[in-house]
């Protein structure tokens, strides 16, 4: 009866400690879902924010450049009243004068006459005289034509008032108020020295022509370009590792000049460093990053190995150049070759070894130096050729090695081999490489 008594207690114990357990697991979640609804606040609060600013911005200086283009037209009309004035006013000017001139003349003749025929009659004859000859030689009957009110300028100003209602209707249909971007950013994948990161359209009535892509490190205080096209992913390079950097999207509609609004930022980061290629092998020149690799015009040849062992597998190691896959190609040969390795080995010229897969730029793919029976596309100016590479255990794997399969995925152009590479030891990470006989070949490896 004890005994009962006790498994009892210890099965309501048992039951008690599972309640406890997810009383917590349920706090956690509610916690979780509380701070989930701070930050849906704080993002609503934030972005009303901030759409106010912009707006009372734009408006200000819609009206300040308003005022400005008012300001210029008035200026222009009232200019062109001064010069309608002073053109018409200066004929009027001359006529006047040339009247004001025949008064006086008019004022002296009348004086001469009237002192002609009042004067003395011994001098009046001649005084006479002398006034008549004057008289003829004026001109009398001869007087300037002043133009009729109807013949002269008459200004006045034409204001249409349908300005107003033209403004008006388009002051009333400017600008527009979003709750929800169209496109939102979807995924962030970590490469190494970078992050793929893909977006998707979110409004089904929008129909989308290009997007564009920002992003900035850390807590910078501007957003810069990274991409601007119609693809829906993109590869940002040249990242720091463990550092946070915000990525926004927008989209810009068909037929549309003005692009949508942006989407929430995020943050991505990549822990994976950069893939860098050696330094220092005479026949191959590398960027100042040390990702990109030109075969020089040097009679030397060898393997470029990378600079550590960072392909691992479950990544994907990708051969191209930054915009258009492989920049440039050389002449092609046989012993060339781009791909994976267990080790640096000094001495070969090709990566078509033992303890190697590769792919040459005729296309062929060498595994342990034995070339498959399947083949790729030759790879050519804007190849972009991959490797992805997952781990399949045949035998015990321990610190004196075992067998190993890795199963190995080569891309090119659209077209894929897959085949099983095995190996004789654990390999955590692999030396990537490459080998050209001829100059030309660039390539950038991420």
């Amino acid at each position: 009866e004890a005994a009962g008594e006790a498994e009892a207690r210890l099965l309501l114990l048992q039951e008690a400690r599972e309640s406890i357990e997810a009383a917590r697991s349920y706090r956690r979640e509610l916690q979780q879902r509380l701070r989930g609804l701070h930050q849906a606040r704080q993002q609503i609060k934030e972005s009303a924010t901030l759409t106010r600013d912009v707006l009372e911005q734009h408006f200000n200086d819609l009206k300040g450049t308003l005022k400005k283009l008012l300001d210029e037209r008035l200026l222009s009309l009232l200019q062109e009243v001064d010069v309608i004035e002073q053109e018409s006013i200066k004929p009027l000017d001359e006529c006047q004068k040339l009247i004001e001139h025949g008064v006086s003349t008019a004022d002296e003749l009348l004086r001469e006459g009237e002192s002609a025929v009042d004067g003395d009659v011994g001098q009046q004859n001649e005084k006479l005289c002398n006034f008549t000859k004057k008289a003829l030689h004026i001109q009398l009957d001869s007087l300037p034509e002043v133009p009729s009110l109807v013949d002269v300028p008459c200004l006045s100003a034409q204001l249409d008032d349908c300005l107003l209602t033209i403004l008006k209707n388009e002051i009333f249909r400017h600008g527009t108020v979003a709750s929800r971007p169209p496109v939102q950013l979807e995924e962030f994948v970590e490469k190494p020295g970078g992050i793929l990161v893909r977006w998707c359209k979110v409004d089904e009535d929008f129909t989308p022509q290009d997007y564009r892509l920002q992003f900035r490190k850390g807590t910078a205080s501007h957003f810069e370009d990274v991409y601007v096209g119609c693809e829906t992913e993109f590869m940002v390079l040249h990242l720091d590792p463990h550092v946070d950097y915000q990525f926004r999207v927008c989209a810009r509609g068909d037929g549309r000049q003005e692009w949508s609004p942006w989407s929430v930022p995020q943050l991505g980061r990549t822990t994976l460093v950069p893939h860098e290629w050696t330094a220092g092998l005479e026949g191959y020149s590398l960027s100042s990053r040390r990702n990109i690799a030109l075969r020089n015009d040097s009679q030397s040849c060898g393997v470029l190995y990378s600079k550590a062992p960072t392909y691992f597998c479950g990544q994907t190691l990708t051969f191209r150049q930054v915009l258009a896959g492989i920049e440039t190609v050389g002449q092609p040969d046989r012993r060339d070759s781009l791909g994976v390795c267990v080790e640096q080995q000094n001495g070969f010229d090709s990566l078509q070894r033992d303890k190697a897969v590769c792919i040459s730029t005729n296309g062929a793919v060498f595994v342990n130096g034995k070339e498959m029976t399947n083949q790729l596309p030759a790879v050519t100016s804007g190849s972009t050729v991959t490797f992805d590479m997952e781990v399949v255990q045949l035998g015990p794997c321990s610190n004196e090695g075992g067998n190993f399969k890795l199963r190995v995925t080569i891309s090119s152009n659209n077209r894929e081999v897959v085949f099983d590479w095995v190996l004789d030891q654990c390999c955590g990470s692999l030396y990537f490489g490459c080998s050209f006989s001829y100059p030309g070949w660039k390539v950038l490896v991420f």
